[in-house]
């Protein structure tokens, strides 16, 4: 019985961050949910932290089939997007060891990967969403969108660094 205690707590965890990234996608408007993606870094981040490999994909998974059902209109690429951004997060984590052996965080390398995740699928979305014709093509809409996604990122990044420290590398 205690063999499932962890894979309840990856699922519970993992929906939780999933529901709390669908929602801090639908209260805003598209663009502004591309520019302040900093809840949705913060939960995958701390989903890879908390549940370790695949963790942060488990959530995006979550949150990008909510997503999906919200917004149908863009089908598959909200939820494809999605689990791109959190296999990115768990791929880049796991190349730059953002975790030592003693459960403590390498600040400087969680942000580096989390920033680099941000920007690179803030980049590749915007990308073919223009390209697909979703979206028309606007040089300063996008630039802000990219600076304030990456922004958000590194935010992200630092924040995760703290809560883990402060209240979460206990759990």
């Amino acid at each position: 019985m205690d063999s499932a205690k962890p894979t309840s707590r990856r699922v519970a965890v993992a929906t939780l961050f999933g529901v709390m990234i669908f929602v801090s996608k639908v209260i805003l408007p598209t663009p502004l949910d591309k520019m302040l993606v900093i809840v949705q870094a913060l939960l995958l981040s701390l989903s890879y932290l908390l549940l370790g490999r695949m963790g942060a994909t488990y959530a995006a998974v979550i949150g990008g089939l909510l997503t999906q059902v919200w917004r149908p209109v863009f089908f598959p690429l909200s939820l494809v997007f999605a689990v791109a951004y959190g296999l990115m997060v768990d791929g880049l984590f796991s190349i730059f060891r953002v975790r030592t052996s003693g459960g403590d965080v390498k600040a400087g390398r969680l942000v580096f990967s989390l920033t680099l995740s941000t920007s690179t699928i803030g980049v590749l979305s915007m990308y073919v969403t223009v390209t697909l014709g979703f979206m028309p093509w606007s040089p300063w809409l996008y630039a802000a969108v990219l600076v304030a996604g990456t922004v958000s990122g590194a935010l992200a990044g630092y924040l995760s660094v703290l809560l883990w420290r402060r209240y979460l590398a206990r759990l």
